[in-house]
């Protein structure tokens, strides 16, 4: 994949292992805990986190890739199936995490600049981002990536006692 020095960050950009399941899952629980970015609501623990990291293989369609800085993950972007039926095995649904303190240094656009990297050799015709509204960070990150709006589902998810809507983005991958 990519590494090296970028808007502050020397981190190593890597496909995701089993041995990144750890650090992978804190970073996740940090969002469910204290996000409205994602749905999950209780934090969930390695174990329960394990299909979804074998879901995502080295080749193929659905990646897990990990940005690494002195040993430790400190990101990771996914492209993961859209939706079950066969009709859609063309299309994913991507999504980027990163530790609390390294937001905003340009390490979710690397991560992504990667990911698509690895996607474009492969056979999706679309690729898919949720985003809960209000997140101006993640519009920005999507739309720089040539991801466009295609609509938004009103008050689709509840937690923390509140109803949040999603905006969901599409971009054109062939």
């Amino acid at each position: 994949m990519t590494s090296g020095t970028q808007a502050g960050t020397a981190a190593a950009i890597r496909p995701g292992t089993e041995g990144d399941l750890a650090e992978l899952t804190r970073i996740y629980n940090h969002y469910i805990v204290e996000t409205s970015i994602t749905f999950d609501i209780d934090p969930v623990t390695v174990d329960q986190r394990r299909d979804w990291l074998l879901a995502h293989p080295e080749t193929g369609p659905h990646r897990l890739l990990v940005a690494e800085e002195d040993g430790k993950v400190v990101g990771y972007a996914t492209s993961s199936a859209f939706r079950p039926k066969l009709a859609y095995l063309t299309s994913v649904e991507t999504s980027v995490y990163l530790a609390p303190e390294y937001a905003g240094r340009g390490l979710g656009s690397r991560l992504y600049a990667a990911l698509f990297e690895a996607l474009a050799e492969e056979d999706v015709h679309r690729a898919y981002a949720a985003v809960t509204v209000p997140n101006e960070a993640s519009f920005k990150l999507h739309e720089r990536f040539g991801f466009k709006e295609a609509g938004v589902h009103r008050e689709v998810g509840r937690k923390f006692g509140r109803y949040w809507d999603v905006a969901w983005f599409e971009k054109e991958m062939r």
